[in-house]
This record gives C-alpha cells, structure tokens and sequence, in this order.
C-alpha cells in the first residue's frame, strides 16, 4: 500500500490501532497505526475509487448486476459507501467497524453517505457480526487491515465458511488481500475450499493489493468475447477501467482462452 506522512488525531485506545490522517494535493487519507494508507478521498470528488485496490475491488461487477444489499467489514474512509452511494443508489449498504475512532473520523472528515434505510454503519467485530447474517446480503466487501497486516481473523476457514453462510445463493465475497504476504497462497486454498473453488484473483493496479472474489454460484458467464462486452458497457457507465480490470484477471487465474476456468476444488 501507499504510505505518506500522517499526524495523529488520538491516542490509541482498547489496543486498537491509532487513527491518523493526512492531506496532500486535495487528497485526504486516512491511516491506522502506521503511514500506511488505509483509504483516500479527493476532496473534490468524494466518490471517486482514489486508490487502485479498492477500484480493483469493485470488478465483481463484470459477473453480477448491482445487487439489493451490500455488507463492507472495514468502514475506513467510508471510499466503498460514498462509491456505491453515487453509482448504485438503489443498493441498500451496511459498513461495518470494529473501531469506534474510525466510525467517529470517517462520520466528521470523509464525506459519508446520509445514514438511514440506504446506509447503516454497525459497530461490531466483522468477523463475529458476519454469523448473524445467514443468507441476508448479497455482496461482502472484506477490507480489514491493523495498520501492518490483514487481521487474521478475516483471514481464517472458520470466517469463510461464515461469509459463505451469510451471503444469499447467488452472492459474492471480495476481499482486499496483499500478495506479498507469506501466507496468501494458504488464505487462498482455504477460501477456494470455502466456495468450491469459484474464486477469481483480480490484481490491483499498483502496490500488490488483490481483489480476491468468491463466488456462491459459477456466474452466468466467464466468456472472455462476454465480458470485454460487458466492460466496455461498464467502463462507460461508472467511469471505472473495467476493461483493465478484466486483462488482469485474465492473466491471473486459470482459463482456456475463451473464457474462465474454475478448478476443482482442493
């Protein structure tokens, strides 16, 4: 991820991670514990994808139409819900947060979404909130850093197994997950095991971040002459590079030339 000078807003409380942010070029970040980014806003245009993993991330969109209800574990700097807000007005959104700082930052400096039918924020431990749902949202954006490294609770067989239970059949899980990380290639077994081996590996365009989506369901199409189709309708309609998106997909997972291919699950 990116890193750039930060100053402190409060001291770090309940051993969660410090939140800071800073601000350059019109471009505010929030940080958690360290100069690592976490999220960006362009103070000029709230809802744009400031950052590439998180643009990365909204790729499911090349297999799904924009779904009734999305859950996001991580608010950070509310980039998911002000994206969503703009875009997809008729997608309810629920952002969940552990951090009572983040919550309480994100509310007063990010720009978030008026909170009401459409959007809630739920101060909860993701990994723990993610049982209660049982079938009762469709897309699940995993987004959950420490400052130093993903939470290892977001990454375990018992959470996976949670989310595949909490999405409705046709869902989708996407979670932010960075490659250089020693233990990527297990948290990628375990969540191929997960969702029977549906899962796509969607690489951000800079800093190693990948945008690794499940799927409950093999999508209806994963024809390469479909999906350029399809990204170029969509490029054109959310104003996001969707057609890059999709060559580096391709060049990230398994296929036979014309179109994805899933393997077996281990």
């Amino acid at each position: 991820m990116p890193r750039h000078p930060y100053r402190r807003l409060r001291a770090a409380q309940n051993a969660l991670p410090e939140v800071g942010i800073s601000e350059e070029n019109g471009i505010r970040s929030l940080h958690l514990g360290s100069s690592t980014i976490q999220s960006s806003m362009n103070l000029d245009n709230p809802a744009e994808l400031v950052l590439s993993y998180s643009r990365a991330m909204m790729g499911w969109l090349l297999f799904a139409d924009p779904p009734a209800h999305i859950t996001q574990i991580g608010l950070g700097g509310g980039s998911f819900a002000r994206w969503i807000d703009a875009h997809l007005p008729d997608t309810r959104q629920s952002a969940i947060d552990i951090n009572p700082q983040v919550i309480a930052v994100a509310r007063s400096l990010f720009e978030l979404p008026f909170e009401g039918t459409g959007f809630e924020i739920i101060e909860a431990d993701g990994a723990q909130y993610v049982k209660t749902l049982l079938g009762g949202t469709n897309v699940l954006l995993v987004d959950g850093f420490d400052g130093e490294q993903i939470i290892d609770s977001l990454v375990s067989t018992e959470f996976f197994l949670d989310c595949r239970r909490a999405l409705a059949a046709d869902g989708i899980f996407v979670a932010n997950w960075w490659s250089g990380d020693k233990r990527y290639p297990r948290f990628l077994a375990d969540l191929s095991a997960a969702f029977g081996g549906r899962v796509l590996q969607i690489p951000a365009a800079s800093h190693g971040n990948i945008a690794v989506t499940a799927f409950c369901r093999t999508p209806p199409t994963l024809n390469f002459d479909s999906l350029k189709k399809r990204a170029a309708k969509l490029a054109a309609q959310y104003g996001l590079d969707f057609p890059a998106l999709l060559a580096a997909a391709k060049a990230a997972n398994p296929h036979n030339g014309k179109s994805f291919v899933f393997p077996d699950c281990p």
